[in-house]
């Protein structure tokens, strides 16, 4: 990078790269010690399961109302509520001697997640207009890293100074990133960009999008990466402890190479997805990856466990395919900001059912033969999305068709 891409904007790009390391790290943290919590807390399969879909509900729900709160207060001030509000939930549910307290440490903890995703990509826009390919990979990567060191960390620290330490040791992140972000409040800098809005789409785009092929294909591929990752990050270290032998320090180690294949599709399938013609082949693969590893932790889960992993892991990665999707499947700005809103919204609701259903399944069934087996039915639905988005046809086509 040459000398001066930076200049004057040093502070921001600190911390929007602090942010970033805040994005994932309370949904890793807490299932690789779920037993540890149990042993004070009692936590059962529903209760695991509302845990598990607390991340992916907020997510939508901060992601609708989040542009509203940003249109009041702006994007900075909004940033700052969301990291104190992370940082007093990783408090809370650190501190928690009772099930009210984990589960409303988690709520705080995921409503800021849930804000502080929808803020990024404008604050990257909105400071580096020149630069949003390059910080656009650079958070994506620090956001897949945030999920991969808890699982790592997570057992050793709980095993050492307790589960609560391990639980709330993550607020430290969510203090580091306040910091230059409050220096920016105080101190504000004449020379960084000017303050951008945050569009909204056209009301006749939003009202006309629910009935476009394109947006209901792109919003199942997203939603099916959502379900099957959320479910994983929920269930996986306890499907392991039961089904392939491991320790739990060994399930936690697993969870984290699950969340680390995210990297390099963040790395390289917006790459490929912008240069590939038939961008349906991308989508057969991670079908075919995360089968291969649901069938392999089902059949043979004690032989090549990390491997079945890695393929489950490489499998979600139509979450970044989706989210490039976006852009190339619209023609206009508008129809962008709409099929953003619309995609994500459907797809974290519907990501949300991914660890109760899972957890449910093993409840009912005492076992992970029918999870899994859920889990595998939800490939059927991606296959028939894909021929949608294989299509040389946009968005807008399916708003405004030719007559």
């Amino acid at each position: 990078m040459s000398r001066g891409v930076f200049a004057g904007r040093t502070l921001a790009l600190v911390g929007i790269l602090l942010v970033a390391t805040n994005m994932r790290t309370a949904v890793a943290a807490l299932s690789p010690i779920a037993t540890r919590i149990d042993a004070d807390i009692p936590l059962d399969v529903v209760t695991l399961g509302v845990l598990g879909m607390l991340p992916p509900v907020c997510f939508a729900l901060f992601g609708i109302f989040a542009p509203v709160f940003t249109r009041r207060i702006g994007l900075e001030p909004l940033l700052v509520v969301s990291l104190v509000a992370m940082l007093v939930g990783h408090l809370t549910r650190g501190l928690a001697v009772a099930l009210p307290g984990l589960l409303l440490g988690s709520a705080l903890t995921f409503a800021g997640l849930g804000i502080g995703n929808v803020l990024l990509p404008p604050l990257v826009k909105k400071y580096f207009p020149d630069r949003v390919g390059l910080l656009t990979s650079l958070y994506v990567t620090v956001v897949s890293f945030s999920a991969l060191i808890p699982p790592l960390v997570a057992v050793p620290v709980a095993d050492a100074l307790g589960w609560g330490t391990s639980l709330g040791m993550w607020m430290l992140l969510s203090l580091f990133a306040l910091v230059p972000w409050v220096a920016m409040l105080l101190r504000p800098r004449v020379d960084l960009i000017a303050t951008a809005l945050i569009d909204e789409a056209d009301p006749a785009v939003l009202s006309r999008i629910w009935r476009s092929s394109i947006a209901w294909a792109i919003a199942v591929i997203f939603a099916m990466s959502a379900l099957n990752a959320y479910a994983f990050f929920a269930w996986l270290p306890q499907l392991l402890l039961d089904t392939a032998g491991v320790t739990a320090a060994q399930a936690g180690t697993l969870l984290a190479v699950y969340a680390g294949m995210g990297i390099p599709c963040a790395l390289i399938i917006p790459v490929l997805t912008a240069r590939m013609k038939h961008v349906g082949r991308l989508v057969y693969v991670g079908v075919a990856l995360f089968v291969a590893g649901d069938l392999g932790l089902l059949l043979a889960p004690e032989t090549l466990t990390w491997l079945w992993v890695v393929f489950a892991g490489l499998g979600p990665l139509f979450f970044p395919l989706a989210l490039v999707l976006i852009n190339l499947r619209t023609r206009t700005h508008a129809g962008s900001v709409a099929l953003s809103g619309f995609v994500q919204s459907v797809g974290y609701t519907i990501g949300a059912l991914g660890p109760l259903l899972f957890g449910l399944l093993h409840s009912v069934s005492g076992g992970w033969t029918w999870p899994l087996l859920f889990l595998l039915a939800t490939a059927c639905a991606i296959p028939l999305a894909a021929t949608v988005i294989s299509r040389p046809h946009m968005l807008e086509d399916d708003l405004y068709p030719r007559r």
